[in-house]
């Protein structure tokens, strides 16, 4: 299904039921695609012990060095 934008935000509660049931919705500007409103599968529930398992891994994997300060990094990213 295609709806332009401006008709897309009177009827967004409408266009979600019917993502929810599986159709998927084609948002467009001017006539042209420019969003999808599709459905969004429900992720896999995964074990305690195999999300342990994999982040021992990466911290393995990643070094980082023991002077980091968390907020100065989290900041960095920010900048």
């Amino acid at each position: 299904m295609n709806i332009g934008i401006y008709e897309a935000k009177s009827k967004l509660s409408q266009l979600v039921e019917k993502a929810e049931a599986g159709e998927e919705i084609i948002l467009t500007r001017r006539g042209r695609p420019v969003a999808k409103i599709v459905n969004v599968a429900p992720a896999a529930r995964r074990d305690r012990a195999s999300l342990l398992r994999e982040i021992r891994a990466l911290a393995r994997r990643v070094k980082i060095p023991r002077r980091v300060v968390i907020r100065d990094v989290v900041a960095e990213g920010r900048d």
